[in-house]
Order: C-alpha cells, then structure tokens, then sequence
C-alpha cells in the first residue's frame, strides 16, 4: 500500500519540481517530450528566484482586481444608460397620463444630465481606460518582459504544478497531458 499523506494524498503528488544548482524549486524533474509537465511560457526561465516570481504574481493579481473593476465600471456604464432610456420612456407616459409639469421638470433636470461635472458614462469608462488601465497594464507587461520574458502567470503555474496530483486524470498539466491521453475518460486516439 502507498504511503499516504495526512491530507490523503500519496507522496508522489510533492515529488513533482526538483532543486535545481541554484537550489530553487522550479523545474520539473524530467526533460522527456512525453512527462506531464507545463509548457515552456509556464516555466520560469534560469535564473529567475522565488520572491520575483512571488512579486509577478502579486502583480498579475492586482491586475486581474482592475480587470474585475473595469468591468464592474462598464456595468455601470450599461446601467446608467439603461437607466436615462427607461427614464424616457417613464416621461413619455406621464405625458400620456396629463402630467405635463411633472414629465417636464424630469426631461429638462434629469434626462440626459451628466452623471459627474461633464461627463456621461462613457466618458469616465473612456478616461479610466485611457489612463489608470491603460499604465497599469502596459507597467505589468513591462515587468514580465523585462523580468522573465513576458511569460504570464507563472506564480499560478508553479502553484498548479505543486497541487496537483501527477499521473492522475484531470490532474494534468496542459490539456492531453500524458495522465490524459491514457484515461478511461481521455483515451489515446
């Protein structure tokens, strides 16, 4: 019976980088064309140490928040500009209804009005694009590049490689991994 870790695993699942001269973890163990093991652009180049490769990772995800906030800010953008249209359609009927003063007072003081001193929407999204997206992404691939030859998420690749469990189904390190050609559920064709 295979020795199993407290958490239930084999031991093979840790046996999957080897110390390399430089003594970092990072590489994995074999060079045969055939190993279940990440692409080049997910390895980290020689030479590379962990707190770089932990720094482009910090990197990568305060990039991947701006992305989400970026989305949450076309969100917003959608929603303001659904809310202005369904604003005149709701004047058109209380025109209908006789209530001229009141359509009148929301056409002219809310229909269409800025949402911030000047701008609609799409002129913040625009600015926000142009601007704060625009550094943050360029400084981010500048980092890569100038660091580890533009490869991205090599943080996260690195963290695959040392969760997964080697050899096992659905635990491969790139789609039709050796652990996959050879499964019931992926056989070789």
């Amino acid at each position: 019976m295979d020795e199993v870790t407290k958490h239930g695993r084999d031991d093979t699942r840790h046996d999957n980088r080897h110390e390399d001269p430089r003594g970092d973890m990072h590489q994995p163990a074999h060079d045969d064309a055939h190993d279940d093991r990440p692409t080049a652009d997910h390895r980290r180049p020689r030479g590379v140490d962990d707190q770089t490769v932990e720094a482009l990772g910090k990197l990568s995800e305060a990039l991947e928040v701006v992305e989400d906030a970026r989305g949450h800010l076309y969100g917003f953008h959608r929603l303001t500009g659904t809310a202005d249209l369904t604003l005149g359609e709701a004047v058109e009927l209380f025109r209908k209804a006789g209530h001229d003063e009141l359509a009148d007072r929301l056409d002219t003081e809310l229909v269409g009005r800025n949402v911030i001193e000047g701008r609609w929407t799409f002129q913040i999204v625009e600015e926000y694009d142009d601007d704060y997206y625009a550094t943050f992404k360029r400084l981010e691939e500048q980092a890569r590049g100038d660091l580890v030859g533009g490869r991205r998420h090599l943080f996260e690749a690195e963290m695959k490689e040392e969760r997964r469990t080697r050899g096992r189904a659905h635990h491969e390190a790139v789609p039709g991994g050796s652990a996959a050609a050879g499964s019931p559920q992926n056989p070789r064709t």
